[in-house]
């Protein structure tokens, strides 16, 4: 990875609608060369998808919680993550440190709604313990910037 690699993930992390033909204006090298490095980027897995975000709130998902999740000791946490891509509301899912097995990004229709995802789909599951936290509001939603003293 080099400098202009970084730029080039710039431009298209924080814009994944943004042409090779306009990164190739701003980076000043030809769209073949801005191609040819995004492929090598996908191969490598440094690219592993692009999406459009969408506004949960306008398409009727007005509860937004993080939740995180205990399971009995019995159950293998290995195989979770398979079984909560199953649930579409869950859309992201993580292992962390400390005494929680499982944190997740929960989106639903409103709080009768989450508490149905939780009795009905995680306990099932094994889950023991529910702690939730609830977003009122997204401040805002980025990918990382490379900042210039890491490019050199």
């Amino acid at each position: 990875m080099d400098e202009l690699d970084y730029k080039i993930l710039n431009l298209i992390s924080n814009d994944a609608r943004i042409s090779f033909l306009e990164v190739s204006r701003i980076c000043n090298v030809s769209g073949a060369a801005v191609h040819q490095r995004v492929q090598k980027m996908i191969s490598n897995d440094i690219i592993t998808g692009s999406e459009f975000l969408l506004n949960m709130s306008k398409i009727g998902y007005n509860t937004c919680a993080y939740l995180t999740l205990h399971f009995a000791g019995t159950v293998n946490i290995e195989k979770i993550p398979e079984k909560l891509k199953e649930i579409p509301e869950i859309v992201e899912c993580h292992y962390t440190s400390g005494v929680t097995d499982l944190f997740v990004k929960v989106y639903a229709q409103d709080n009768n709604h989450l508490l149905n995802i939780i009795q009905q789909q995680l306990k099932p599951l094994g889950v023991v313990r529910v702690e939730s936290m609830i977003s009122y509001r997204e401040s805002f939603h980025r990918q990382i910037s490379f900042l210039p003293k890491i490019l050199k």
